[in-house]
């Protein structure tokens, strides 16, 4: 009797195994039970489809896309830093090619003035001042003349001296933007409008005279202090 009990446990665990065995091979598509189904069957996200669409109608359940009027694409966070505020930098100008950067490097030193608001010249001239200290002095030096500290240290070499160099405050912002000989491009550290107050800077301080910004230039005072004869 014991034997026929153990016999018919037996039998009946190996066809609930089977039983299992055979529902998991089934087609997905109808899968009696699934932990998670909506990881199991993953749906493709599009993140500007309106909310309706993916989520409940209900919009007390989804305030954030009833407020943009079922958007998705939801506006930057409370504190975000815009990548380009000043609204002067076009992807498309970038050079695809040595024949085209060396074009652009050339129309660029006809650039003598910068395209941010003039009324602003002397805080961007400050900000570039404090940009230019932070990222470009290691190399330039703090005075422009290509003597940084990784200079000095034998590190790195042939820095040239800007009092040396014919730039405009275009060029500057060019080799900025797209890296030139040895230098490469700082676009990855510095934002477009902070590129062209680097490069206004860079002209104010160290290539007096030359315009870094679009101000009427100051006429030249006449020296008073001729010798009599």
């Amino acid at each position: 009797m014991l034997k026929m009990k153990n016999t018919v446990l037996k039998i009946t665990a190996v066809l609930g195994l089977a039983s299992v065995l055979l529902n998991s091979c089934g087609p997905k598509e109808n899968t009696p039970l699934v932990y998670f189904p909506d990881m199991y069957f993953p749906v493709a996200y599009d993140p500007l489809m309106k909310a309706e669409l993916a989520y409940s109608d209900h919009e007390n359940e989804i305030p954030a896309f009833a407020r943009n009027n079922g958007g998705t694409g939801l506006a930057p966070v409370e504190g975000s830093v815009a990548q380009n505020k000043d609204g002067v930098f076009e992807e498309s100008k970038l050079p695809k090619n040595p024949d085209e950067y060396n074009a652009g490097y050339d129309a660029s030193k006809s650039l003598t003035t910068s395209p941010l608001n003039p009324a602003n010249a002397a805080k961007d001239i400050e900000r570039g001042k404090m940009l230019f200290d932070r990222t470009c002095s290691a190399c330039h030096g703090t005075g422009g003349d290509g003597q940084g500290p990784i200079v000095q240290s034998g590190a790195y070499s042939g820095v040239p001296n800007y009092a040396d160099r014919e730039i405009t405050v275009g060029s500057v912002h060019y080799v900025l933007t797209n890296g030139r000989n040895a230098m490469g491009s700082y676009a990855g550290q510095l934002n477009a409008g902070d590129r062209w107050r680097v490069a206004m800077y860079v002209i104010n301080a160290f290539k007096k005279g030359a315009p870094a910004a679009a101000a009427s230039a100051t006429p030249a005072k006449k020296d008073s202090t001729a010798t009599k004869k």
